[in-house]
């Protein structure tokens, strides 16, 4: 049953993988095309939410990253809790592995980046650029390449990723945090903690978890911090036993509805809002300097390093469990994956070298992110594609 469910959900996401696709290319082709200044434009421009004495101002990419995004990671949380509770995740070595794995798929990368900087010049002050995982993307080229291999691998992508980027959250608060409000935090961890307790005690209709979710999300939003932490906390007090009336799993049922609407509003408004960087007046000099260099390989060589040095360390020590009927080369596939960056890592460069969009540290951030996404997502679409086609080879050879 748990097998079911999660390829139930694989097979929506796999088909969304295109709509994403088409966002992220026409978002490229319009940063780079007569429209580009309208397209900054829209971006960069304020919109404001009110409700009675409640007022909220926020640029159009930051509703999209703040507002919409917060419900990816909402449906995110649901899905690693239920995996968990009932899936993949039930055994605690396999939950281990993917966790393990995402500690080595930040400590890679830093070394990279910290190597080449030693020996190339980079900017020291780049180092965590390369260490998070686009989510996202990521999920979106599995999509492409994950259906006929084992669902397992997904979720070991998704709890790797999910556990790297709340480490690049974790660093993002810790290096880069400045006059955040913890009181709204603080609030919002109150609500929390009262909606796990009444969750165990009571029955709680629909229209109060999404106001219960609201509630969360603006104390967030008024504290400064990322949305993305709370909303995943917040999955984690979903209640997953079945009610007794109708036999349905709150949490499951959240997961279907959300899921759609995630896999074909979310993410492709994301992605065209994230997506579009302008290469005019880039310099071939520009393209192989050394930050651009050391986050391009940081994201390549250092998360496909760390992500499966780490699992196979795990495996090796028994401490963790390779994804149910995996190999080590799909394990290897989705581990280049993990070296797909982009929008996290574009923020944190943004984070880490503070200036106007078009300053030159944020040309070579762009273009050193981009690079090793690329890179990482074509690798990685190349080995798990190779798999399953071995894969299905085995599955149609007679047996004599």
């Amino acid at each position: 049953m748990a097998r079911k469910f999660t390829l139930d959900f694989l097979k929506t996401e796999a088909a969304s993988g295109s709509v994403l696709a088409l966002a992220a290319v026409a978002a490229l082709i319009t940063a780079n095309s007569p429209l580009a200044a309208d397209y900054f434009y829209w971006l960069k421009s304020v919109q404001a939410f009110q409700l009675g004495p409640l007022r909220l101002e926020l640029s159009v990419s930051e509703w999209i990253k703040e507002g919409l995004m917060a419900v990816f990671f909402l449906v995110v949380g649901l899905e690693i809790k239920y995996e968990i509770l009932r899936g993949e995740l039930a055994d605690p070595k396999k939950l281990a592995m993917p966790v393990l794995a995402a500690f080595g798929g930040m400590a890679g990368p830093a070394a990279v980046y910290l190597a080449l900087s030693g020996t190339m010049g980079a900017p020291h002050e780049g180092w965590p650029i390369p260490l998070a995982t686009d989510i996202a993307f990521a999920l979106a080229v599995f999509g492409f390449v994950g259906r006929g291999l084992p669902s397992s691998l997904r979720v070991f992508l998704l709890t790797l990723a999910i556990v790297d980027d709340l480490g690049a959250i974790a660093l993002i608060a810790v290096l880069f945090s400045s006059g955040a409000d913890w009181v709204p935090l603080a609030w919002a961890g109150v609500l929390l903690v009262v909606g796990f307790i009444a969750a165990q005690r009571m029955k709680i209709g629909a229209p109060f978890w999404v106001l219960g979710f609201a509630a969360v999300w603006w104390l967030t939003v008024q504290s400064g911090l990322s949305t993305s932490l709370t909303a995943v906390a917040f999955a984690m007090i979903v209640p997953i036993r079945p009610r007794a009336e109708d036999r349905q799993s709150p949490l499951k049922e959240a997961m279907h509805d959300l899921h759609p609407w995630n896999a074909y509003l979310v993410l492709p408004l994301f992605a065209f809002a994230k997506a579009g960087v302008s290469f005019a007046g880039v310099s071939l000099e520009q393209m192989l300097a050394p930050l651009v260099v050391a986050i391009a390989l940081g994201l390549f060589i250092g998360k496909q390093i760390g992500v499966f040095g780490a699992a196979w360390l795990a495996a090796a020590l028994k401490i963790g469990k390779r994804p149910t009927d995996a190999s080590w080369a799909q394990v290897y596939g989705v581990s280049l994956l993990c070296g797909v960056g982009f929008t996290m890592s574009l923020f944190v460069g943004a984070l880490a070298f503070p200036g106007a969009v078009d300053s030159p540290e944020q040309v070579q951030v762009k273009l050193g992110v981009i690079g090793g996404s690329v890179l990482s997502a074509i690798a990685g679409a190349a080995v798990l594609g190779l798999m399953r086609s071995r894969r299905k080879d085995l599955s149609e050879t007679p047996v004599t």
